[in-house]
């Protein structure tokens, strides 16, 4: 009488449940580690991205108002040959570097560099 009851329910065993968790529990263990990667490559590029568009306002702020290399630039007249707003921090929350016309007019953190060692941005000369 008991087999009879057992044998009408379907369902699934406790060690079947075990394994599909433990399957799922694999993969995000795979699958993490790339994200987080793919996450800060993202932000990498991102901080690039903003110093070299700082540097190009920066470039045409000084071909504009008859500027020579080494002269102070005036962010806030600069910042108006950018289409957004002038970021004065990066995403990590360091603040850019903005140093004289010229040759290296925007650096990027040496912190933000350091944190976002090992998920390959090349810095060029930023």
């Amino acid at each position: 009488m008991f087999s009879k009851i057992r044998s009408n329910k379907a369902a699934f065993t406790l060690v079947e449940i075990m394994i599909v968790v433990a399957i799922i529990g694999l993969l995000a263990a795979l699958a993490i580690p790339g994200f987080v990667k793919a996450r800060k490559q993202s932000q990498g590029r991102r901080i690039l991205n903003d110093a070299r568009q700082m540097d190009a306002a920066i470039d045409q702020w000084a071909l504009e108002y008859g500027r020579k290399d080494g002269d102070t630039v005036v962010t806030a007249s600069a910042a108006t040959y950018l289409k957004t707003a002038w970021p004065v921090n990066d995403l990590l929350g360091n603040a850019y570097v903005v140093a004289g016309v010229g040759t290296g007019q925007v650096a990027i953190a040496t912190a933000t560099k350091t944190a976002l060692t090992g998920v390959g941005i090349a810095w060029g000369a930023y």
